[in-house]
């Protein structure tokens, strides 16, 4: 028997909306309802596979209900403009799908789901409902199922009701639940029903009467007298009810069944759409892509693969592009050369490889010449490049991801597709899509069918989309910040990545072992306090020990167990020893593990780490660490500060560590122009004791130590727009304390209030904020219907211009530190860079002029209101010298 499956449209857009998380495209337009919606709908066609689909959307107009009630639906709340746009795409992509979609002027949509539910069902059909409304529970039959999702964190149930399933579940039969409404009414329909009768009173009246008319009828018998006493009294209101709350199955809609079939769901058009809001996952789906534009690009290709043919090309080549600009990909498989591809034109891509006589160092000499007298050489990855370049001068190049990335930091791939799509607007498949794809191009068969036909997009879309960039860079009045700093760090990341750092394996494993000795005793001293042995590592098990067992208070039940979450279990801290057992045990098997285990499995032959540092990853300009994460080195502990004596240097060297003090605190004083914080920092005081002295009232010399650590808290909370409640979590104290704590705190320092409220009303006027140096940081939760969200982008608006200023500023003293390192033929390097933290791998005898070089390129970086200041420490280990 065939299937057919209906949509209500709105109702599962709506549940989506609200089920996941904030998305949204490269262009800025919210998705994550359009997301949601696909995948609840490409997972119920998964489970039905159904021959018929058909979607059915609310009309923006009065219907015969509204003209019956005036307030029907009156006191639902306007629906949130992020969804509100969704809804155009949403029709927009299922149109590309080629699904049937209806809307009928004066009908809701559960109307016409009714009418073509009960046509499929009268045409021999077995049909599904799909809605959030449980209102739609009234169409269910034997035959018609009505299925309602629930989206979760990102994952969907269904549940399904025939007309059995509604009777098992609610006591009433499918008709019958229409007579159930009509007595406890609906508030979020506004139909007012009986007033002080609820489900459970109108499912036994009805489960006993089987219909309002027969309740009437019998209406002295009705229990309780309150029950009773409403039904009398709104009798009128009770039977207009019913009629609202009853479905018209049938309208006169034109239907036909034949325009509902489904046919090639991911074609080229859905793939476009797909393609324009990243819904990146659900690509998997298409299985034919756009080949034609593909195959045309790699049309252009023209292999050089001859001795002399080579040497002629690059001949011309020199010539012709001198001050012109050139893109190029070095093509790498397996860490080896395979060749040079080069684009100068439009009409053609170069793909020298390497093979003959054409050796590597053939290309990479030609190439470097080829830099040398163009206006720019274009490329999609610089740092990626200069693994097999060598040395070279940023300033010849344009990296087309960095530039990417500073125009939109929030996007999470800056790759060809990308560029192709946001710059040249074009739709192509990415990387990962490519490898599902046959082309029937012969030319180049080696490129078109192995890895090297990525490098070929690289080249082409840097060449393409290299002047729109520029461009926009400029237009955004961010060129200067990537032409000074970030370009220039490309280099400075590259070098610290091919450097690495030196582990002691040795001292690592002994760390590992002490590590265990101690979890061990934990173990043993955890199970003793609980009197059993259970997995300290199952939350379940751990929370029904502490929660049942123990009978430790607050505890928090979910559906899948207790919360036994760090911050529940810091609450409980003084209710039983067990919990500070539970928490060392939980750190430490976490040091295990990440550092002690975990950082082995990247130590390189040469007994290095060469870790990967990434400037394209963050919104506020921070670089990154990764493979493995050597910012994220534990500092709270006295046994996770241990690791860094692992980290060592090379015989004859020694470690020098130079860190910025308070620099967000200092970049604060600078943009607010608050004069008292100036002041404090430029007559060299204790920053934190001034402002517990004049937030707390309390004489300079009176301040306790825990005094200062309550303004120390303010004063770094207000950096990252800390709110009140956020303040008493982190002091332990109410609510109200914190408030008062930052009300005195900006009457303290008023210049700052002024200041961040300025930036908060800038971010809404604009939608970014930006830092010192012109780094934008668009903000797009800073206009959002949600409250938390809007919450979450004034916090952000707040810290962004300073977190992102000091991220600025220390790229600033990298750069300069490099390049006075490198100015000094000294033998020292820069191996690290942890937010305001440099450490330098230092020659022996070069400690002095290092820490010269340290102090003033560092002091030097920028110019504020208030002097950087630089802690500096020497040391045979990374703990030594922190």
């Amino acid at each position: 028997m065939e299937k057919l499956v209906l949509i209500d449209g709105h109702s599962i857009l709506n549940r989506a909306f609200y089920g996941i998380p904030d998305l949204t495209n490269s262009e800025g337009i919210h998705t994550n309802a359009v997301y949601g919606f696909l995948n609840i709908m490409l997972k119920i066609l998964d489970e039905e596979k159904p021959e018929y689909l058909t979607v059915a959307f609310d009309v923006k107009a009065p219907t015969f209900r509204h003209e019956m009630y005036a307030q029907y639906k009156g006191t639902r709340k306007p629906m949130p403009k992020e969804l509100h746009e969704q809804v155009p795409v949403i029709k927009e992509v299922l149109t590309a799908m080629g699904i049937r979609i209806v809307e009928m002027p004066g009908f809701e949509a559960d109307d016409l789901l009714g009418t073509i539910g009960r046509r499929g069902e009268e045409a021999g059909l077995c049909v599904s409902i799909v809605s959030g409304d449980r209102d739609l529970l009234q169409l269910a039959t034997d035959k018609v199922q009505i299925r309602i999702p629930k989206t979760k964190k990102g994952t969907t149930e269904i549940e399904n009701y025939y007309a059995k399933d509604v009777k098992e579940a609610y006591g009433v039969t499918p008709t019958e639940f229409i007579d159930m409404k009509a007595l406890m009414g609906d508030t979020s329909d506004n139909i007012p029903g009986a007033p002080g009768i609820g489900e459970k009173t109108a499912a036994a009246i009805i489960g006993t009467y089987h219909s309002i008319e027969n309740a009437f009828e019998h209406v002295e018998e009705i229990t309780p007298n309150k029950a009773k006493n409403s039904l009398m009294e709104n009798r009128g209101q009770v039977e207009m009810s019913k009629v609202l709350a009853t479905i018209n199955v049938n309208a006169p809609l034109e239907y036909d069944f034949d325009e509902a079939r489904i046919g090639n769901l991911f074609n080229e058009n859905a793939y476009e759409l797909f393609k324009r809001y990243e819904f990146k996952s659900l690509l998997k789906k298409f299985t034919t892509e756009k080949k034609t534009d593909i195959e045309d690009i790699f049309k252009k290709i023209q292999v050089l693969d001859d001795f002399n043919e080579v040497l002629n090309y690059f001949d011309k080549m020199k010539k012709s592009v001198q001050g012109k600009v050139f893109s190029f990909e070095i093509a790498v498989e397996e860490d080896e050369v395979q060749g040079l591809l080069l684009m100068s034109d439009e009409e053609a891509i170069y793909y020298i490889p390497v093979e003959n006589f054409v050796t590597k160092d053939l290309l990479l000499t030609n190439l470097k010449e080829l830099i040398d007298v163009a206006k720019k050489s274009v490329i999609m990855d610089l740092k990626g490049a200069l693994f097999v370049l060598g040395d070279v001068r940023a300033e010849q190049f344009f990296d087309m991801k960095v530039a990417a990335y500073l125009i939109n930091p929030l996007k999470d791939t800056y790759n060809y597709d990308d560029i192709a799509r946001d710059y040249v607007q074009v739709q192509i498949p990415s990387a990962t899509e490519l490898d599902k794809n046959n082309f029937s191009v012969s030319v180049a068969d080696r490129i078109v069918n192995g890895k090297l036909r990525t490098a070929v997009l690289n080249a082409y879309f840097s060449y393409l989309g290299y002047t729109t960039l520029s461009n926009t860079l400029k237009e955004e009045k961010m060129a200067e910040l990537y032409e000074t700093i970030e370009l220039p760090l490309v280099v400075v990341l590259y070098d610290m990545e091919r450097y690495g750092i030196k582990v002691d394996k040795e001292s690592l494993k002994e760390y590992g072992e002490r590590l265990n000795v101690r979890i061990l005793e934990l173990e043993k001293e955890i199970y003793e306090l609980s009197g059993e042995e259970f997995n300290i590592n199952s939350p379940k098990q751990l929370g029904e020990i502490l929660f049942e067992k123990l009978g430790l208070k607050g505890g928090k039940k979910t559906k899948t167990g207790y919360s036994t979450s760090a911050d529940v279990l810091e609450k409980q801290k003084d209710e039983h020893p067990i919990i500070e057992k539970i928490l060392e045990y939980r750190q430490l098997t976490k040091l295990k593990s990440t550092y002690a285990d975990g950082l082995a499995a990247f130590i390189g032959e040469d007994n290095r780490i060469h870790s990967k540092f990434n400037q394209t990853i963050t919104a506020t300009g921070r670089i990154s660490s990764t493979e493995p994460n050597l910012q994220n080195i534990p500092v709270r502990m006295e046994l996770g500060r241990q690791i860094r004596k692992v980290f060592v240097p090379e015989d004859g060297y020694v470690f020098v560590d130079a860190d910025y003090s308070q620099i967000e605190l200092r970049i604060l004083a600078h943009m607010s122009q608050d004069e008292k914080l100036i002041e404090a920092y430029n007559t060299d005081q204790d920053i934190h004791k001034i402002t517990a002295s004049q937030v707390f009232h309390v004489p300079l010399n009176e301040v306790t130590p825990q005094l200062r650590r309550n303004a120390k808290a303010v004063n770094f909370g207000i950096v990252y727009g800390i709110s009140s409640f956020g303040l008493s979590q982190d002091l332990s104290i109410t609510k109200k304390e914190a408030g008062e704590y930052i009300e005195r705190y900006f009457t303290t320092y008023p210049q700052i209030k002024e200041y961040l409220d300025g930036l908060v009303e800038s971010a809404k006027k604009n939608g970014y904020v930006t830092t010192m140096y012109g780094r934008k940081r668009p903000i797009p939760e800073i206009s959002s219907s949600n409250f938390m969200q809007r919450s979450f982008g004034e916090r952000i608006a707040m810290n962004s211009p300073i977190q992102g200023t000091a991220a600025d500023i220390i790229k600033l003293a990298m750069i300069r530190v490099s390049n006075a390192l490198k100015e000094s033929n000294l033998k020292s390097r820069l191996l690290l860079q942890v937010h305001d933290e440099l450490l330098i791998e230092c020659k022996a005898d070069e400690v002095e002029v290092v820490k010269d070089i340290l102090q003033n390129e560092m002091m030097k970086a920028a110019k504020l209101a208030v002097s950087l200041e630089v802690d500096m420490h020497v040391g045979n280990s990374w703990f030594e010298a922190k």
